[in-house]
């Protein structure tokens, strides 16, 4: 905190206003990736990518994962402000490079860099409301952060599938330009956080080490997870052994950094060790199970784009339902232990649901198992961020909320290529036997399978059609039986999970760096009152 610098006081008034920079920014980023992924097909056709389309999930997902820790690390030395505006610039004229990109490797490279900007918002507003909110009352303010969320899971797909259909697919990135300037008028005006000068020198060589671990990890299994490669690729392993060394070197590096970008001393933590061990366990299983459902509803019910990511709303229900309940809840009782507990056995229920899964299996009744999966999940995720936060010295909040996310991607990324490759190969080899079964050839039967669209599912003959269908759900629901043991592990590490006090005190507060509570509030109308006076 400079001199000059006049105290920052936090009175509700204060806190809400921030609260609406940070809501800006998130509906930014969560509206983005839901739109998109509606307009994806006709993006990669457009663009002549449809055998590559894989590489802009990978490039959107490799540069969030990359930034999660810089971000937190550097809000913590420098102060959040300039980064989250950073962030919203950088999202937002990479927008405008996506909507204007003439081929698809540009595309991709302005893909890359949305995420540059998207990893910032997700990390950087997560950071903020502990800066500004004690943990003790955090739960009531993930409510309308939820809110957003379940917004853009109905008003994307919607958007998206209404550019597609009436517009272009360019609107998916010309959309965020009015939303991104706007996010960035209310944070440049509302936003008021100190700003700080780094006192010793910032860990440049553990930044380098992360970022090289974790294209290693990202391209492991995105090559292991791809029939032209596989896992018994020779390339393949390369990739393993350079996560292996990058790891190795990033925790040699760690431990001598006079300020290092993930304190090794936060894995001497129990509690965060725990809550980050559950968020790593549940990325696995959430984004296995949440990547391969829409696009087996589309091929299942013979739905458009928008109309399966509509399906996904109950669960989008279910998992803002509970993330409000049980915020309002710790925030009333000041536990949080039981949470956890509750959501991993609800989760697990929800996967065991959908081993059922069949070409018979009702719309209703898919809705009610995402319902339920969405409702465990609502239980963990917000109130795991909550436990790292709280257990950690508020000098570390950023780097401690970024560490958490990243071991949740980092899960999440491993848990899709694993996961992928059983469902794909299974489905492959379901696919050739229908089109062989048909009267294809080998090589048309093949061919056909890995060309299959959900328009050119509608055209084949019903016998044919009800086939691939059945062959879909066959490839998917066992993937759901190798996903609940590591739902079992998230309930015995969530069992472990120790309960301690809530914080009463906001991070800027802790550090000496605002005012807050009664003492907020006094100081203001004591301010009112000589202004008005003078």
């Amino acid at each position: 905190m400079t001199e000059t610098e006049p105290t920052l006081l936090l009175t509700k008034r204060r806190i809400w206003i921030i609260f609406s920079a940070l809501i800006a920014g998130m509906l930014l980023a969560s509206l983005d990736q839901t739109i998109v992924s509606t307009a994806m097909p006709t993006i990669v056709g457009d663009l002549g990518g449809v055998a590559h389309q894989a590489w802009i999930t990978t490039a959107y997902l490799l540069a969030t994962t990359i930034v999660m820790p810089i971000y937190g690390k550097f809000g913590d030395v420098l102060g959040r402000r300039k980064l989250f505006l950073i962030a919203i610039a950088l999202f937002t004229l990479a927008s405008v490079g996506c909507a204007v990109a003439g081929d698809f490797w540009t595309f991709v490279i302005f893909r890359a860099a949305q995420g540059l900007g998207g990893g910032g918002l997700m990390i950087l507003s997560q950071a903020i409301i502990a800066d500004i909110v004690p943990a003790s009352e955090r739960g009531k303010y993930l409510g309308p952060l939820g809110g957003i969320f379940g917004l853009a899971a109905v008003g994307g797909p919607l958007l998206g599938g209404f550019f597609v259909d009436h517009l272009s697919w360019h609107w998916a990135f010309y959309i965020n330009i009015p939303i991104g300037i706007a996010a960035f008028a209310i944070t440049y005006f509302a936003l008021t956080l100190p700003s700080k000068k780094a006192t010793k020198p910032l860990d440049i060589p553990g930044v380098v080490l992360l970022a090289l671990a974790t294209t290693s990890l990202i391209f492991f299994t995105d090559f292991g997870g791809d029939s032209a490669h596989g896992w018994s690729a020779p390339e393949t392993w390369l990739w393993a052994a350079g996560l292996v060394i990058a790891a190795a070197l990033f925790v040699l590096v760690e431990s001598r950094a006079s300020d290092p970008v993930i304190p090794l001393s936060l894995f001497r933590n129990p509690i965060f060790v725990n809550a980050t061990s559950i968020g790593l366990v549940l990325g696995l299983g959430m984004f296995a199970a949440l990547g391969f459902l829409p696009t087996f509803l589309q091929m299942s019910t013979g739905t458009s784009a928008a109309v399966s990511g509509m399906a996904m709303l109950p669960m989008m229900a279910g998992l803002m339902l509970t993330s409000i309940t049980s915020g309002a809840m710790i925030t009333k009782t000041g536990r949080y232990k039981v949470f956890p507990i509750l959501g991993t056995l609800i989760t697990a229920g929800g996967m065991l649901a959908m081993t059922t899964l069949s070409a018979d299996t009702p719309v209703w009744l898919l809705c009610v198992f995402l319902f339920v999966f969405g409702a465990g999940l609502g239980l963990i995720m917000q109130v795991v961020v909550l436990v790292v936060q709280n257990s950690v010295d508020p000098a570390l909040l950023g780097t401690a909320t970024s560490t958490n996310n990243y071991f949740r991607e980092v899960g999440g990324a491993l848990g899709v290529a694993v996961f992928g490759t059983i469902f794909s190969t299974r489905l492959a080899e379901n696919l050739t036997e229908i089109f062989a079964g048909a009267g294809a050839s080998a090589q048309q039967a093949e061919q056909s399978a890995v060309s299959l669209s959900p328009n050119m599912l509608q055209q084949l003959p019903e016998p044919v059609r009800d086939a691939i269908v059945a062959a879909y759900a066959d490839a998917l629901a066992p993937v759901f039986w190798y996903l609940v043991p590591f739902m079992a592990i998230a309930f015995l590490l969530s069992l472990l999970l120790k309960q301690i006090p809530l914080s009463e005190v906001a991070g800027l507060v802790a550090r000496g760096e605002a005012i807050g509570g009664e003492e907020a509030e006094a100081l203001e109308a004591q301010q009112r009152a000589t202004t008005k006076t003078h």
